[in-house]
C-alpha cells in the first residue's frame, strides 16, 4: 500500500479535472463499493481480455491502472487503442476490454474509483493478465525436412531448439514413432523480457528397422492446442544378409563340361543393398549385379559354360556393402564330367602288300574312363593290348595297340578305333584311317613328236608320260639329261617349261610335259621314270645365236684414235653371217677363225677398224648376226664415249631477249665429254658468283639465270666452260626490253593561227619500233577526238604530230601514247595553244546601251575579245580617244583564258556630253579588232526577232523568237493572235516575262491564224510594224500527225489581193477617228502621272542612296548574269554624282561565265563552230600578263563537264550583264516615268 500512496493524488486531481467524468447516477443514499471485481486472467497472443469491474460510487471517476500506470478515466483510452471500458456506466459496469492481446499487455491491473462526496478513493485488488505466447518456431540439428544418413548401431547426438515463448515449450523427441529416452533440456531467456526458448539434446542409436522412418522433435505449451513438429528423414546403413546360391537341380556340383551353367546368387536386406561378385577359385569372375529397390534385394546371375578343366573348382559369391564389417559367402565345388576330346592313331596305314601294319589308339583325358574297339570295314579286330593312365583334370587316358596283316584287296578299307562308356551312351568316340596297300605299276611309254624331226627354237612341244597300274599311283618323273624338270620359281622367270600334274583315267597314269624349246633343248633327252620303269626321247632344235658380244681393245678414247671391235656369235643352229654398221652406215669387216659353242651349236667372229673424232660420241656401231634358214637375225652395239674438250653447238642461242623486271634465262648448247666440271659467267670484266647473287643463279646445265632484269643488265656476256679435256669461250647478249619513258615533251607547244608546227615526243624506249607512237586528243565530244587533218610521223625514239594550217579548232589538250610491246605504255600530256589575233564579239551592227542623261546616273559598256596573246583594250568616243584620266571614265580588265573583257563605267552620264558612239578596240602582238557602242536614252523596246514555229499540234503551237533591244528597261512579252476566218483579236501575256519560248493553246484544229510577238517595258511596246514579229500558221487536222514542223514557216506577211473591200476600210478609218480623241485626253493625263512619279521617285532615291552605294559598290565591275537580253542599265537610284573607288580593287570572274557559253559575235573565225575551254590558255598566258592577272591555271584532262562554244544563232548575250542593275529597278507603268527619264537618242 506504501507504494501505492503516491498515486492516488494525481489520479484524484485527474478526475476532477477531466472532462465528461463517469457519473455514477445511482442514489446519494446507495453505499459506495465493488459489486464485481476484477480476476487473475490467462489469455494466448492474440486473443481478446476483459477484466471485470462493477461499482456503486454514485458521482466518481471510475479508471484503470496497469502496473501502476493509470490510463484516464476516459473510455476510449487514448494512446491505447486496442483498450476500452466496455458496460453500461450507469450500471456502474467499467470492464476493462483489451483486443488483439501482444506480450505488453502482460501486468498487474487494478480498477480505481475517485473520491467524491459520497465517500473516499476504492481500488480494487490487483489482478494479473498473464499473456501466452507459442512458439513459432523450431530448429532442428541436422535441418529439418532434410534426410540424415547414420551407420546403425552408431549414437548421434540431435539437438533442437525453440522460438521464443512464454511459458517456455516442453521438448520431446519421437524416433519412428518412439519416444526418445536419453534426452536434456535447457530453458533460456528469450529475445525480450517474458520470453523463454528451450534447447533439448537427445542421443539416438538408430537401428536397421529406422531406415525410412523419421525422427521427429516435438514442442509443446499451453498456448498450443496442437504441438509443433519438425523432423529429419533417417536414412540408416546396415549390412545385408549372407548370400544364398539356387543351383539348378537337385545334385549340387554335379555337371558336364560343354554344359552352360546358370547360377543366381541371392543376398536380402541391407542399405545400400549388398554388392555381390562371383569367384572361380578364389578369382573373379562376374561382377554384375542387379538390386530391387523396393524388396531391399541383390541378384547376381552367374552364366558360364563348363569346361573339363573346371573340375574342382570351386564357385563362391561375395556380399557386402559400405558398411559391412566383412564379406559374406556362399559357395559349392563343381564335379565334371566330361568325355575324351580326341582319339588318336599311332603308326602308318600304308605298307607293301603281305606285310604286318602296326597301329596304337590313344584317347584325351576322360571321366570316367572309356574302352577301345577297332574295326576294318565291318570286322572287327582283336587288339593285341590295352592299359589305362591318368589323365588330366582328375580323368583318365585309354590306350589300345594292334598288329595285323595287309592284304591287296584291304587297299582302301577303313580301319576305326571307338571309345565307348556307359556315362557316355548317348555318344560314340571315333577315329578312323583309310588302309593303303602298295604295289607297283605295270607299263610305260612316252608320246610325243617322232624322234629326228626339226623343231625351230621357241615351238612349242607337248610330251606326255602314260603308266598303267599301281599303288601309290606313279609319280611320273621327268628327267633333262638327267636332271629333273621343274617349272621356274621365280615369277618373272619366262615360263619356257609347264610341267602337268599326274591325272587318273581308270587304272591309266599320266604326266604331260610342255616346253617352249630353246637352245638349250638341242639334242637334249628327256625321260620319263615310273619307279623303276622308264622312257626316253631326244629332240632336235633349231634356234638363232644365243648370244652376241661385242669385244673392244681400248676403253678410254679420244679423237683420232683407232678403236678395234669384234663381234663374237658364240652359239646358232644352223650357222650365221655377221656383219658390221655405224649409226646405219655399213662397214667393212674381218672375218676371224670360229670357236666351239655351246649348246652342239656354232659360233663365229668377226672384227672391225673404226678412227675416231668427237662427233663419234655416243654413236652406236652396231653387230648384226644373220641365220638365212631362220630368216632371223640378232644385234648387238657398243657405244663410244669419246672424251673431248668443250664444243659448243650450232643451237647456242647467242642473243637473248628480256623484259625489264622480268626474268632472263641464258642457255647453254655444250658439248663435252666429260661434262664441263664448271661454267664461269663474266659480265663487263666482273665474274659472276657461281654460287648466285640477291638476282642470278647458274643453273646445273650452265644456264645464267636473272631476275628483276634493269636495262643496267643489258650487254655482252663471257661464258668460260671447262673440263679435264680442255676449255671453250663464247659470248651472249641480253637484250633488256624496257617500257617506254618520255623524256622530251615541249609543253605548252604554240604555233601562230594558219601556221604549222610539230609536236615532239622523245621517248627512251627499247625495243625502238616504227609503229610505236600513236597520238589522241582529248575532248568529250567525238568531233573533238579527230585527227584526220593531222600528220603523225616518227623516227627513232622521236615521235612527231605535224598540224598543217593550224586552227582555233585545233587548240587543246593532247596525248602521246608510247608502246613498244612492253607494259605500261607511256602517256604524255601537251597542250596546243594557237594564237590568234583580237576578234570582238559583234552581236548586231550596232550595240546600243540605255542611261537616262540626267546627270545621276551611270551606265557600264562591255567588250569581249578573245585572243591569244593577252589583250589590251583602247576606247574612243566618236573617234576620239578617250582620258581615262577623267573621273567619270573608270576601265576594268578582265582575262579568262583566251577570252578578255574590258568594262567602261560612265558615271553622272549626261545626254549632251555621253550619248555618242563609244568604239572598243583589242589589241595584241598578231593584230587588232574593233567594235562599236552606241549610248543612248532609256526608250520603247524593239522588235522581237526570229520568230518561229517550234512545234504545232490541233490545238496548240510552240513558238521561239530573239529578244530585241529592251530599250533600257525590263521588257516582257505579250502574244496577240487572230483566226482569219473570225474578226477579233486574242491577247496572251508570256510568263515567265524574260522567257524566249512559249506554247500558245487554246487553237482550233485544221484552222488558220495570224500571230504577233510584241515587246514591252515601261515606256511602251515595240508595236506590230515590224515584218519579223508576226508570223501565219495553219493548225494540222486532227487526223494529221503533230510535232515540229520540218520546214520554216514564213515570217512575212502573205501577199494580199490588189484590193481592199470597202467595209472595213471604213471601220478603219472610224477606228483611227476615235483612237485619235482618246490619245489628246489620255496624253494630257500621262503627263501629271509621269510628274508624280518623278517627285515619288526622287524622294525614295535620297532615302535609300546611302545603302545602295554600299551594296552595289562592286557590282557594276561584277558579272551579273548571261540572260539572253540585249541591253543594258544603269541604276538611277545615286541622286548626286558617286564615283565607284578603284583602289585596291581585283575583281573575280565568276568561272561559269566564259566557260558555259560564248555567244556568236565572230566574224572573222575560219570556222563558225569551235570550242574554247577558258582555262586552255591559262599557262600560256603567263607568257604576257603578270601573275594573278586571270584564273586558275592549265587544269588536268578532261577539261571538265562543260564545252563552251558558240553554235549558229545563239548570241542572246549581249547586256547580260546589267541584267542585275536593271532589276534594281522597281516595276513600274508604262506611263509611270517622268519625261526627264524618258530620253531619245541624240
Amino acid at each position: 500500500m506504501a507504494l501505492r500512496t503516491p498515486v492516488r493524488a494525481p489520479l484524484l486531481l485527474m478526475g476532477l479535472l477531466t472532462t465528461g467524468l463517469a457519473q455514477l447516477p445511482l442514489p446519494a443514499s446507495a453505499p459506495r463499493g465493488f459489486w464485481a471485481l476484477p480476476e487473475n486472467l490467462t489469455v494466448v497472443e492474440g486473443a481478446t481480455a476483459e477484466l471485470r469491474c462493477g461499482v456503486s460510487a454514485p458521482g466518481s471517476a471510475v479508471q484503470w491502472a496497469k502496473d501502476g500506470l493509470l490510463l484516464g478515466p476516459d473510455p476510449r483510452i487514448p494512446r491505447f487503442p486496442r483498450y476500452h471500458l466496455k458496460g453500461d456506466p450507469s450500471r456502474g459496469e467499467f470492464h476493462l476490454h483489451i483486443e488483439a492481446c501482444d506480450l505488453s499487455d502482460d501486468a498487474e491491473y487494478e480498477c480505481q474509483v475517485g473520491r467524491s462526496e459520497t465517500g473516499p478513493e476504492l481500488v480494487s485488488p490487483r489482478v494479473i493478465l498473464s499473456i501466452l505466447v507459442p512458439p513459432k518456431v523450431l530448429q532442428l540439428t541436422p535441418e529439418a525436412g532434410s534426410t540424415v544418413t547414420w551407420v546403425a548401431g552408431q549414437e548421434y547426438v540431435v539437438s533442437c531448439m525453440s522460438g521464443d515463448a512464454k511459458p517456455a515449450p516442453d521438448i520431446t523427441f519421437l524416433q519412428s514413432g518412439q519416444t526418445v529416452s536419453d534426452t536434456s533440456a535447457n530453458v533460456n531467456e528469450g529475445s525480450q523480457e517474458k520470453l523463454f526458448t528451450t534447447e533439448a539434446t537427445a542421443r539416438v542409436t538408430p537401428q536397421s528397422s529406422d531406415n525410412g522412418q523419421l525422427l521427429v522433435c516435438e514442442a509443446s505449451s499451453p498456448a498450443l492446442d496442437t504441438p509443433i513438429r519438425v523432423s529429419v528423414t533417417m536414412n540408416v546403413l546396415f549390412p545385408p544378409g549372407p548370400p544364398v546360391i539356387e543351383w539348378p537341380g537337385l545334385d549340387e556340383g554335379h555337371v558336364r563340361a560343354g554344359q552352360s551353367l546358370e547360377l543366381l546368387c541371392v543376398a536380402r536386406g541391407g542399405n545400400p543393398p549388398a554388392t555381390l561378385q562371383w569367384l572361380k577359385n578364389g578369382q573373379p569372375m562376374s561382377t554384375a549385379w542387379g538390386t530391387e529397390h523396393a524388396e531391399a534385394v541383390a541378384r547376381s546371375m552367374l552364366v558360364m559354360t563348363v569346361r573339363p578343366e573346371d573340375h574342382g573348382a570351386r564357385l563362391s559369391c561375395e556380399a557386402q556393402n559400405s558398411v559391412s564389417t566383412g564379406i559374406q559367402e556362399r559357395g559349392v565345388t563343381l564335379q565334371v564330367t566330361f568325355p575324351p576330346s580326341a582319339i588318336t592313331i599311332l603308326g602308318s596305314a600304308s605298307q607293301s602288300e603281305n606285310k604286318n601294319v602296326s597301329l596304337s589308339c590313344v584317347t584325351k583325358s576322360s571321366r570316367p574312363r572309356v574302352l577301345l574297339r577297332w574295326w576294318l570295314g565291318w570286322r572287327q579286330l582283336v587288339p593285341t593290348e590295352e592299359m589305362v593312365m591318368d589323365g588330366l583334370h582328375g580323368g583318365h587316358i585309354s590306350m589300345s595297340n594292334l598288329t595285323f596283316l595287309v592284304r591287296r584287296e584291304d587297299n582302301g578299307l577303313t580301319l576305326t578305333c571307338e571309345a565307348f562308356s556307359e556315362a557316355f551312351t548317348k555318344e560314340t568316340f571315333k577315329k578312323s584311317l583309310t588302309l593303303n596297300v602298295k604295289y607297283p605299276a605295270q607299263k610305260l611309254w612316252i608320246e610325243g613328236p617322232p624322234e629326228g624331226q626339226r623343231l625351230r627354237a621357241g615351238t612349242r612341244v607337248r610330251l606326255v608320260c602314260l603308266a598303267i597300274g599301281g599303288n601309290p599311283e606313279p609319280s611320273l618323273t621327268w628327267l633333262k639329261d638327267s636332271r629333273t624338270v621343274t617349272e621356274p620359281r621365280q615369277p618373272q622367270e619366262p615360263r619356257r617349261v609347264q610341267l602337268g600334274s599326274l591325272e587318273k583315267s581308270g587304272s591309266t597314269f599320266s604326266r604331260e610335259l610342255v616346253l617352249i624349246t630353246g637352245p638349250s633343248d638341242n639334242q637334249a633327252k628327256f625321260t620319263c621314270k615310273a619307279g623303276q620303269l622308264s622312257a626316253s626321247t631326244q629332240l632336235v632344235v633349231q634356234f638363232p645365236p644365243t648370244n652376241v658380244t661385242i669385244l673392244a681393245n681400248a676403253t678410254a678414247l679420244r679423237p683420232g684414235d683407232a678403236l678395234n671391235l669384234t663381234c663374237v656369235s658364240v652359239s646358232s643352229n644352223p650357222p650365221v653371217n655377221l656383219s658390221w654398221d655405224k649409226e646405219g652406215e655399213r662397214l667393212e669387216s674381218v672375218a676371224t677363225p670360229p670357236r666351239s659353242a655351246p649348246f652342239k651349236g656354232s659360233a663365229a667372229a668377226r672384227s672391225v677398224l673404226l678412227r675416231l673424232s668427237s662427233r663419234d660420241h655416243g654413236h652406236r656401231v652396231t653387230c648384226q648376226a644373220h641365220s638365212p634358214e631362220l630368216r632371223e637375225t640378232m644385234s648387238a652395239f657398243y657405244r663410244l664415249n669419246v672424251l673431248y674438250p668443250p664444243e659448243f653447238l650450232g643451237e647456242q642461242v647467242f642473243v637473248v631477249t628480256a623484259v625489264e623486271q622480268g626474268e632472263a634465262l641464258l642457255p647453254v648448247s655444250v658439248s663435252a665429254n666429260p661434262a664441263p666440271e664448271a661454267f664461269n659467267w663474266t659480265f663487263r670484266g666482273y665474274r659472276l658468283s657461281p654460287a648466285g647473287g640477291p638476282r642470278h643463279r647458274i643453273l646445273s646445265g650452265g644456264a645464267l639465270q636473272l631476275w628483276n632484269v634493269t636495262r643496267a643488265d643489258d650487254g655482252l656476256y663471257q661464258l668460260h666452260c671447262q673440263n679435264s679435256e680442255g676449255t671453250a669461250e663464247t659470248l651472249v647478249r641480253l637484250d633488256v626490253h624496257y617500257a617506254p619513258t618520255i623524256r622530251a615533251l615541249q609543253d605548252p607547244t604554240e604555233v601562230n593561227i594558219g601556221g604549222s608546227v610539230d609536236i615532239v615526243c622523245t621517248v627512251d624506249a627499247n625495243p625502238i619500233l616504227p609503229e610505236m607512237f600513236s597520238w589522241e586528243r582529248l575532248g568529250e565530244e567525238e568531233e573533238d577526238q579527230s585527227l584526220e587533218d593531222m600528220e603523225k610521223m616518227s623516227k627513232g625514239a622521236t615521235g612527231r604530230l605535224r598540224i598543217h594550217h593550224a586552227k582555233l579548232a585545233q587548240a587543246g589538250a593532247y596525248q602521246c601514247i608510247v608502246d613498244n610491246g612492253v607494259a605500261p605504255p607511256a602517256r604524255g600530256l601537251v597542250r596546243l595553244v594557237v594564237r590568234f589575233p583580237p576578234q570582238v564579239e559583234h552581236p548586231t551592227p550596232l550595240t546600243k546601251v540605255a542611261a537616262a542623261g540626267d546627270s545621276t546616273s551611270s551606265a557600264t559598256l562591255h567588250c569581249r575579245a578573245r585572243g591569244v596573246p593577252n589583250i589590251v583594250f583602247t576606247w574612243t568616243k566618236n573617234g576620239v580617244p578617250l582620258d581615262l584620266q577623267d573621273p567619270r571614265y573608270t576601265e576594268h580588265t578582265y582575262h579568262q583564258g583566251g577570252v578578255h573583257s574590258s568594262l567602261l563605267t560612265i558615271a553622272n552620264v549626261s545626254a549632251a556630253q555621253d550619248y555618242a558612239l563609244f568604239t572598243c578596240t583589242a589589241t595584241n602582238t598578231l593584230g587588232s579588232d574593233h567594235t562599236n557602242i552606241q549610248l543612248v536614252s532609256i526608250s520603247r523596246p524593239d522588235p522581237p526577232t526570229g520568230l518561229k514555229v517550234v512545234s504545232m499540234t490541233p490545238y496548240s503551237v510552240g513558238l521561239e523568237w530573239k529578244p530585241g533591244f529592251d530599250g533600257g528597261l525590263p521588257q516582257r512579252f505579250q502574244i496577240r493572235y487572230e483566226a482569219l476566218e473570225t474578226s477579233g483579236f486574242l491577247y496572251v501575256d508570256v510568263l515567265p516575262p524574260e522567257a524566249t519560248t512559249f506554247t500558245l493553246t487554246g487553237l482550233q484544229p485544221s484552222t488558220r491564224y495570224r500571230i504577233w510577238l510584241l515587246a514591252s517595258n515601261a515606256l511602251g511596246d515595240s508595236g506590230v510594224t515590224d515584218k519579223g514579229s508576226q508570223i501565219t500558221i495553219t493548225t494540222p487536222g486532227l487526223d494529221q500527225p503533230s510535232g515540229e514542223p520540218d520546214y520554216q514557216l514564213p515570217t512575212e506577211q502573205p501577199e494580199g489581193p490588189p484590193g481592199l473591200p470597202l467595209l472595213p476600210v471604213l471601220f478603219a478609218v472610224g477606228g483611227l477617228l476615235l483612237l485619235s480623241n482618246i490619245s489628246c485626253v489620255g496624253g494630257f493625263l500621262w503627263r501629271r502621272r509621269l510628274r508624280r512619279l518623278a517627285e515619288g521617285i526622287s524622294e525614295k532615291t535620297e532615302a535609300g542612296s546611302e545603302d545602295d552605294r554600299v551594296k552595289n559598290e562592286y557590282e557594276d565591275s561584277q558579272w551579273t548574269g548571261d540572260r539572253d537580253t540585249r541591253s543594258s542599265t544603269v541604276s538611277t537610284m545615286d541622286v548626286e554624282p558617286y564615283y565607284h573607288s578603284m583602289k585596291n580593287f581585283s575583281p573575280q570572274l565568276p568561272p561559269t561565265l566564259e566557260e558555259v557559253s560564248y555567244p556568236q559575235g565572230f566574224t572573222h573565225l575560219e570556222e563558225e563552230d569551235m570550242a574554247f575551254p577558258g582555262h586552255l590558255y591559262d599557262e600560256v598566258e603567263r607568257l604576257y600578263a603578270p601573275t594573278g592577272a586571270w584564273g586558275p591555271l592549265y587544269d588536268e584532262v578532261p577539261m571538265g563537264p562543260c564545252n563552251p562554244c558558240w553554235p549558229g544563232e545563239t548570241y542572246e548575250d549581249s547586256r547580260g550583264i546589267y541584267d542585275r542593275v536593271a532589276g534594281d529597278l522597281d516595276p513600274m507603268e508604262p506611263d509611270s516615268l517622268p519625261f526627264e527619264l524618258r530620253g531619245h537618242l541624240v
